[in-house]
């Protein structure tokens, strides 16, 4: 399986044969380069416009937006599962949908735009994944005390940080720092803006993977 970050909360993750895109953003609204990826699917956690432009991406490609259930496309399990936007139960942001999905035998967590530690048994549900995407530059999801808690709580084998600051962003979420003051230095990776691994690959102690643009 490959892995790509595209900034924000956009990655491509790909088997070869499928290419899933997750929350596509269009660059030059948020100050930062527009993804330049094909898609044969493409998962949106809400619809604001640094998760949802999905006109920026291109192929022919089946979109799912806040998508709630278990579901299948191009012989792949989804599961969307429900969340909020924020720690009021969705009254100041709204709703945001979590995708949960296995390819190449590795399953994968996307967040979104998670706001708030879900409920145990949405915990329960994506417990042990192998790779966790969690948004970490507060301000408009978890802060670093729900941050840690939410980790924690979910153990997966790699967690990658999004949605965070990086050059020329303008939406205002702290920077990777913030998140990485809570992590075993000896466990973070940097890998890059591109990344593949295999079933076998996954690393045997718990990880944190860090993507550059």
């Amino acid at each position: 399986m490959r892995i790509r970050w595209h900034g924000h909360s956009c990655f491509e993750i790909s088997d070869g044969k499928t290419t899933i895109v997750t929350d596509p953003h269009d660059g030059r609204s948020l100050g930062i380069r527009p993804p330049s990826v094909s898609a044969d699917i493409v998962l949106i956690s809400h619809d604001h416009y640094d998760h949802s432009a999905s006109r920026v991406v291109n192929g022919n490609f089946k979109i799912f937006q806040s998508r709630i259930g278990r579901f299948e496309s191009r012989g792949l399990q989804f599961n969307g599962i429900e969340t909020y936007h924020d720690a009021a139960k969705g009254t100041q942001r709204g709703l945001n949908t979590m995708y949960k999905f296995q390819m190449d035998g590795i399953t994968v967590c996307h967040c979104g735009d998670l706001g708030a530690v879900p409920s145990p048994r949405t915990l329960n549900s994506i417990s042990g994944v192998d790779i966790l995407f969690v948004p970490t530059g507060g301000i408009y999801t978890m802060e670093s005390e729900e941050i840690e808690e939410f980790v924690r709580a979910v153990g997966p084998g790699v967690t990658v940080p999004m949605h965070y600051r990086v050059g020329g962003l303008t939406v205002p979420v702290r920077d990777i720092d913030y998140f990485l003051d809570m992590v075993t230095e000896e466990s973070i990776r940097y890998v890059g803006n591109c990344t593949d691994v295999t079933r076998d690959e996954l690393p045997e102690y718990k990880e944190c993977w860090v993507f550059d643009r």
